[in-house]
């Protein structure tokens, strides 16, 4: 069962949702250089500009030791810290249905 309390604990911090974000439209694992890729083009919204490399170390180190700890929690995202990969499994309906409302929402 998923708590109303974890899934916006999950979504509290903008670059965890833009990492969720990510995920969610990925099939299977990715590497955490490819989400760190993706949310730094959304926090900059410089998709066409190159991203200052210590902006994406920053962004990086962030997602390495702190937000895909944390969403690693749930048990339907999967964060393979050796491997370097992540993966959003089988979220339940609400879980997708809040990130779905939220990315509308935020639009990054």
């Amino acid at each position: 069962m998923v708590s109303l309390d974890r899934v916006f604990d999950l979504l509290g911090k903008r670059r965890r949702r833009y990492a969720l974000y990510y995920l969610e439209q990925q099939e299977g694992p990715v590497t955490v250089d490819e989400v760190t890729e993706q949310v730094a083009e959304w926090e900059t919204d410089q998709a066409s500009v190159s991203i200052p490399e210590e902006k994406f170390d920053r962004i990086e180190v962030e997602l390495l030791h702190t937000d895909l700890p944390k969403v690693s929690e749930a048990e339907y995202i999967r964060y393979d810290s050796e491997a370097g990969t992540v993966e959003l499994t089988e979220a339940p309906p609400k879980f997708d249905a809040i990130l779905s409302v939220a990315k509308i929402i935020e639009r990054p």
